[in-house]
């Protein structure tokens, strides 16, 4: 097992290594800045449009907002419970000012794989929408190989990477820890409830978050906003932390080991991407089957969530880690924000109560998101008619995800990213004029609209 362990361990490094975090932060730059700051120029038309209840006009499967919901239910999970723990226990408090460099640039590069998703989206036999990477690298960029390297990779992250078994594992530590429930018991009660909302396909997973997801993220950031306001004197000695910690290394204290600058930004990054999957392509799955008729607005609209993600839920999460001083301490993943509400607000119960409903919910909501995903890299593989085996054998894994070590989940679950970012991020480099004339279209039509009205 050991040797299996440092297998891995040494695989995920030389993914995540610098190559991949250069060519993620720099497809984003370099889009941030060759579309003039869209994501900081536009974010409030992009919100406007997010709340906007006439948007959804045009060919599709779901609502532009219900699209964004399923996209969500897939990013908001692990990641930004256990995944900023994990990164500041890694890289200190520096770690956290390297996933906003990561999540604001990110958005640039969500922003042009939605616009690209819905460009390029087809129609399958039973008329519901395709779309994804696979589609913009096929027809786009023209390459059959490069697009069937990332539905394998993709397929690869749904069944054994962020859509199986780190939100299993989580879901299953979370009912054990604060409910006492057996992890039999739990594991077959989740088996059962993945397994009647997936089998209704994409309306019935939209369905589902489109309702849980919003309800769990207000309900998850007023419980940080609590830790928050009762630390508030030491906020500002924290945001400095941060900021500080970023370009200097860490010094060991308490049971925190210390860090590097490159660690810190190595860990950041890649617990970033994580959370909010921007260059990897997942997204695009979902905004593919967006009811639109502009691809520009539905990217926009797909970049908030990064910004919901990443901007507002990894920054609360990491704000109440340190402002509690619990990443000093022995404890790490969902354990560490575990305590830190619980100092936070001062109560042993009520603290460790959110955490885990919260856990429960953002876990269970990205099995039914990456379910989505996989399903569309089977159909665009193997076709329709491969569907229901792939329903099958992701229950089963849902299943089997109770029997796993954790350290391996992560490891496994690092690897199958980075892989399916490389050909995605490719595709967006070989397409970036299509994004580019594209947006300056839309804008110039849309100031023409505004000047008219």
């Amino acid at each position: 097992m050991n040797d299996l362990h440092s297998l891995l361990s040494t695989i995920d490094s030389f993914v995540w290594g610098p190559p991949l975090l250069i060519l993620l932060v720099g497809t984003g730059a370099y889009f941030t800045f060759k579309l003039g700051l869209l994501q900081f120029r536009h974010l409030p038309t992009a919100l406007r449009f997010v709340f906007s209840r006439n948007g959804s006009s045009g060919n599709g499967d779901v609502s532009s907002f219900a699209a964004l919901c399923t996209a969500l239910s897939a990013t908001i999970g692990t990641g930004n419970i256990v995944g900023v723990a994990t990164a500041i226990k890694l890289g200190g408090p520096g770690a956290l000012f390297w996933m906003w460099l990561a999540a604001l640039f990110g958005m640039a590069t969500k922003y042009a794989e939605c616009l690209l998703a819905v460009k390029y989206r087809k129609t399958d036999d039973k008329g519901e929408m395709l779309g994804g990477p696979m589609y913009y690298l096929r027809d786009g960029v023209g390459s059959k190989w490069l697009a069937n390297l990332f539905a394998v990779f993709a397929l690869g992250v749904a069944c054994f990477g962020i859509g199986t078994f780190p939100q299993v594992n989580a879901i299953l530590d979370a009912t054990e820890i604060s409910f006492g429930l057996h992890r039999g018991v739990a594991a077959t009660v989740l088996t059962l409830l993945v397994a009647v909302v997936t089998l209704g396909g994409i309306k019935s997973i939209a369905k589902v978050a489109g309702k849980v997801v919003p309800t769990m993220a207000v309900f998850y950031v007023l419980a940080c906003l609590s830790v928050i306001v009762m630390n508030a004197d030491q906020l500002l000695d924290a945001i400095s932390l941060v900021i500080v910690s970023a370009f200097t290394p860490t010094a060991a204290t308490g049971g925190f080991l210390g860090a590097s600058i490159m660690l810190a930004i190595q860990s950041g990054i890649a617990r970033g991407v994580f959370s909010n999957e921007s260059g990897l392509g997942s997204a695009p799955m979902a905004a593919a089957a967006a009811k639109t008729d502009s691809c520009v607005r539905q990217g926009l609209i797909s970049m908030t969530g990064t910004f919901f993600d990443t901007i507002i839920i990894c920054t609360m999460t990491g704000l109440a880690l340190i402002l509690t001083g619990v990443w000093q301490g022995d404890l790490a993943g969902a354990a560490m924000t575990t305590q830190a509400f619980a100092t936070g607000l001062n109560s042993e119960t009520f603290g460790p109560l959110l955490v885990s409903i919260g856990l429960i919910f953002f876990a269970f909501t990205t099995i039914l998101g990456w379910n989505y995903y996989g399903e569309r890299c089977v159909v665009y593989l193997m076709g329709t008619k491969a569907v229901l085996p792939y329903k099958i054998i992701f229950v089963a894994l849902v299943a089997s995800g109770a029997f796993l070590h954790l350290d391996l989940i992560w490891i496994i679950a690092d690897i199958v990213n980075g892989l399916m970012a490389i050909p995605n991020l490719i595709g967006l480099i070989l397409l970036r004029q299509v994004v580019i004339d594209e947006t300056r279209l839309f804008f110039a039509n849309h100031g023409k609209a505004a000047s008219a009205g």
